[in-house]
């Protein structure tokens, strides 16, 4: 059987001399995304605003659209409702009120009355303003730590050139994600800081896999030059990169239509991860190696013999 391709063996497109204008083009995301969330801010979810959360058991499987129909009548700002463990579990999420613990109760019985006695109220929690500030205090530390563990990593996998390029394009792919974040104005919670992670690990594989092959061909064909040789092993891999974040992307689109309110905005953001991460790989992490220093060190400290003879057929340009 032959193997799908998304693009022919033989592809020979010159990422590199067209990389002025990819890096022009990312500059500008990365300073309007900045310039967004500078200007227009982030919409914080309850995890990062505090509120109230109230955990409920109805009799039979929970109609959440109905229940978020009645919730958002009644004026108290932003709510979110999700199953919690089984069909008949319902987690609200109701934002901090203006005003004192009186202010926070009044809302609580609001909601209680609403509700009616048809529900079994399990569970009431108030999330202060502290709180929330160190849960976000913690997510912006788990991006922090995991972008300096992939930089460590890669620094050892192959060269710090080759770290410095992957971290550059990771922060790309974050700072964007972010930046559209804000300016559609989504809600940005837990999910979302999980949804950055994600999106971290997806980008450093796609990156990783490029990279592989062109510290491979830096083994075999010492005398190439590192343009035309870094543009060969993006085109190489090409079609395993698109594959993957095609393949991925249906799944994603599925949890996006299908999944429901809940995790409607994760899956938005892992989609435009993956979009931006694979435009990273190719155009920004692969072309930054230029500007690095990597052609003469690197070669050196790479074992391998210097060939320059035939290539194979799969390595022909």
């Amino acid at each position: 059987m032959k193997a799908l391709n998304l693009v022919p063996h033989d592809v020979d497109i010159s990422f590199i001399s067209k990389r002025v204008l990819f890096f022009a083009f990312s500059a500008f995301l990365i300073i309007a995304s900045i310039g967004m969330v500078l200007t227009k801010g982030l919409n914080f979810g309850i995890d990062f605003k505090g509120g109230i959360l109230i955990e409920v058991r109805t009799e039979g499987p929970a109609d959440i659209g109905a229940m978020r129909d009645q919730l958002s009548a009644l004026g108290l700002g932003e709510v979110s409702l999700q199953e919690f463990g089984l069909p008949t579990d319902v987690l609200i999420r109701i934002q901090r009120q203006d005003g004192d613990g009186d202010a926070q109760n009044r809302a609580v019985e609001l909601v209680q009355k609403t509700m009616g006695t048809e529900v079994e109220y399990r569970r009431t929690e108030f999330v202060g303003p502290k709180v929330s500030q160190e849960l976000l205090q913690d997510g912006i530390l788990a991006v922090g730590l995991a972008m300096a563990a992939i930089l460590v990593y890669i620094w050892f996998r192959f060269e710090w050139q080759f770290g410095v390029g992957a971290i550059i394009a990771l922060m790309h792919d974050i700072i964007v994600t972010i930046g559209v974040f804000a300016l559609l104005g989504l809600e940005f919670n837990l999910s979302t800081v999980a949804a950055v992670l994600t999106i971290a690990g997806y980008s450093i594989n796609d990156t990783v896999v490029v990279f592989d092959r062109v510290r491979e061909k830096l083994r075999k064909y010492k005398t190439m030059d590192l343009p035309e040789l870094l543009n060969f092993a993006i085109n190489r891999t090409l079609s395993r990169t698109l594959m993957t974040s095609v393949t991925t992307l249906i799944a994603l689109a599925s949890l996006f239509f299908l999944g429901g309110e809940v995790i409607r905005d994760f899956s938005f953001a892992m989609i435009f991860g993956v979009v931006i991460g694979t435009y990273s790989s190719i155009c920004v992490a692969v072309p930054i190696l230029l500007y690095l220093g990597l052609d003469e060190r690197a070669r050196g400290n790479l074992d391998g013999t210097n060939e320059d003879g035939p290539q194979s057929q799969a390595d022909r340009p």
